[in-house]
């Protein structure tokens, strides 16, 4: 072993790193065919012609550095969201303000629990801090939250809870999230991942259900909680980086000493903020997500594959068989999705959903690959 080495943690030296969705350009050169990426839960539609505009002229400042304290946005975050100022940080991506909660909160000998088959940034997060992480299995491809209160020990210091999960696409309801907060200890922080928010609550206002009531707690000053969202997803900002969460004034104090400094550019807050603005561009990603899980479902459905109803932008299907050939054989047919061996999901994929015209074009090249008989089923006009 070299000298350097021996200078860095073992729980550094052991960590596996983060594997992103594959790019287009690679996918395109290794293919040889023009791909469409339906493999990292971005918005189709991309980000709102008004955060466009937005951007172009921040761009023409970017000789300053941008203001570290995001005032502008945090306050309309705060106008938004009927919270105190003081209770927002805005963060260069949700997977920022995980990674800070782990530094500030774990250490060796500690740990966090979440569940098994869950956002695979929760792992890296814990074990580069030098945490523990326990992993609950699911139930029913959702979060067994009685198990995981069980799991609560003298040790435990954080919970990571994804709502909706990703990558099965599930969620626990209001009242299940509260009852499981009367069971978690005071000095254990619950850290309640909402990045695909604006897509569960359009799908519970269709499913007569109450999806959270996270943003009431934050208003009534739960002290042991906090809300993590993100630009990234019906805002189509995910290359800009922006993130925020919610929480105790006195938590977000010690989370933004920690944070980066100039973390969020002035590009990406001009672009948030523009984003927060244009109602309509959302309510088009979330109509025609909701369009487009129907005609997924219905779709895979015929073809023999079930999945559990998403609440989120993204599909999870357990195909029977390994997925990485799979996702292989649908990248040469131009299509890009997620196989899911990393999260311990060997047989299962996530694909984004995207347009009506991408969709058809990967149920096309699923029925192809797979070998999967034409049936009647159609798209609905």
């Amino acid at each position: 072993m070299a000298e350097f080495t021996k200078l860095v943690p073992e729980y550094v030296r052991t960590l596996a790193g983060y594997t992103p969705g594959k790019p287009v350009r690679q996918a395109e050169q290794e293919s040889g065919v023009r791909c469409i990426k339906m493999a990292s839960n971005e918005n189709p539609f991309g980000p709102s012609p008004r955060a466009v505009e937005a951007i172009r002229a921040a761009a023409e400042q970017a000789n300053y550095y941008p203001d570290n304290d995001t005032v502008d946005l945090r306050l309309k975050l705060a106008e938004r969201f009927h919270v105190k100022a003081e209770q927002v940080l805005v963060t260069a991506g949700s997977t920022e303000l995980i990674n800070d909660l782990a530094r500030i909160l774990l250490r060796p000998g500690l740990n966090a629990i979440t569940s098994r088959l869950s956002f695979i940034i929760y792992p890296i997060a814990t074990k580069a801090s030098g945490g523990a992480l326990l992993e609950v299995p699911m139930r029913d491809n959702s979060y067994d939250l009685d198990a995981i209160a069980a799991a609560i020990d003298k040790n435990t210091r954080l919970i990571y809870l994804a709502n909706p999960n990703n990558p099965t696409g599930t969620i626990f309801d209001a009242a299940e999230l509260d009852r499981f907060l009367d069971r978690v200890p005071e000095n254990v922080i619950v850290a309640l991942d909402e990045a695909y928010s604006d897509f569960a609550t359009y799908f519970a206002g269709t499913r007569g259900v109450v999806y959270s009531h996270a943003l009431q707690y934050m208003r009534a000053g739960r002290q042991n909680l906090v809300v993590l969202r993100t630009f990234s997803k019906a805002h189509g900002l995910a290359g800009l980086r922006v993130g925020y969460g919610f929480g105790t004034a006195e938590l977000m104090g010690y989370l933004g000493r920690v944070r980066t400094t100039f973390s969020v550019s002035s590009v990406a807050q001009a672009g948030a903020l523009a984003a927060l603005e244009d109602e309509a561009h959302v309510r088009r990603a979330l109509d025609n997500n909701a369009a487009g899980a129907t005609y997924l479902t219905r779709a895979m459905a015929e073809m023999g594959y079930s999945m559990p109803p998403t609440w989120a932008n993204f599909m999870y299907v357990d195909i029977g068989e390994e997925a990485a050939p799979v996702a292989r054989r649908l990248q040469e047919e131009g299509v890009i999705i997620r196989p899911l061996a990393p999260w311990g999901a060997p047989n299962a994929i996530r694909v984004t959903i995207g347009t009506p015209e991408q969709n058809e074009l990967f149920v096309s090249a699923f029925r192809k690959i797979m070998e999967v008989p034409s049936g009647e089923y159609q798209v609905p006009r």
